[in-house]
């Protein structure tokens, strides 16, 4: 018999969900890098364990939102958690049970839901610190199982991988055995420049940043032409994106034209385009490219 359900990734911003859905699934889908709220859109990654087919949907680090964009992401991670059929919750072991992943665990049990509790980065715990971590989160009212894994180097992620298989309802597969994502290309594309933006560039710019892909055109030789916007809020930002000569664009677009021809296994050729858009963050037609609800 066949089993197939979909598994939320729930954390606090930075709790390494990107990177744990990257290693669940063997491929890179999410981006990654070491601010916080990186992920904006709710991404299915999917895996194939055994007769088991999990469909993990990466959402949003959870905190206390001000703006509208901040408000789409967390309702996109609470909704993921509401229609999963099971529900891992992310714990920094270095950061321990913080403000955040208090709240969301309150905002599980509030919902009626139980969650895994995975300890994850236990590559940077010392075992003395773990332990007493591992016994409380197996006494939070909302846990269903305790894990500690790596997403980083894959330490526990087999164990988890094989419980997950087993819990999920028995039923038919929803995706070809061969699909890792339902995600477009053209919206993995467009993250695949935003990591680079988020990685390249300093504070807080890449917050006021959001990437468009306009244009794609696939050649007989089996290249692709990808063409991209990168809006930005004000004419200071886009000079800092563009960089002394243009520099740091092309930097930009190298890192992104490479992580791409990895993924896409292809010949990428990436034209980079920056334009002011000063308010991107409150277009309805940008929420929908990125899977979000303009008003949640």
């Amino acid at each position: 018999m066949t089993r197939c359900g979909h598994i939320a990734l729930l954390g606090a911003p930075n709790a390494g969900k990107s990177t744990l859905l990257n290693r669940l699934v063997g491929s890179k889908l999410s981006i990654v890098s070491p601010k916080v709220q990186t992920t904006r859109a709710r991404l299915l990654g999917i895996a194939i364990r055994g007769e088991a087919q999990l469909v993990f949907v990466d959402t949003p680090g959870i905190f206390v939102p001000k703006r509208r964009l901040e408000r789409a992401m967390v309702a996109a991670a609470w909704a993921g958690a509401k229609d999963a059929d099971l529900d891992v919750l992310l714990i920094d072991a270095s950061r321990g049970f913080d403000v955040d992943s208090r709240r969301i665990l309150d905002g599980l049990q509030a919902a009626g839901k139980r969650a895994v509790i995975a300890l994850n980065q236990i590559d940077k715990v010392k075992r003395e610190v773990l332990l007493p971590l591992a016994e409380r989160a197996g006494n939070e009212s909302v846990c269903e199982r305790v894990f500690m894994i790596s997403g980083l180097t894959g330490d526990g992620v087999n164990d988890l991988l094989d419980y997950l298989a087993s819990a999920i309802p028995e039923g038919p597969w929803l995706f070809p055995a061969e699909e890792i994502t339902d995600a477009p290309l053209r919206l993995l594309a467009s993250e695949a420049t935003r990591e680079q933006i988020f990685l390249q560039l300093q504070q807080e710019l890449p917050y006021a940043v959001t990437v468009e892909t306009e244009g794609w055109e696939e050649f007989a030789d089996g290249s692709v032409k990808i063409s991209q916007l990168i809006h930005v809020t004000r004419d200071t930002q886009k000079a800092i994106v563009l960089g002394k000569g243009g520099q740091q664009i092309k930097r930009i677009g190298a890192a992104a034209r490479a992580e791409l021809g990895k993924f896409l296994d292809r010949r990428v050729h990436l034209f980079l385009r920056v334009v002011v858009s000063e308010g991107w963050s409150e277009d309805r037609e940008r929420y929908s490219a990125m899977r979000l609800d303009f008003e949640p």
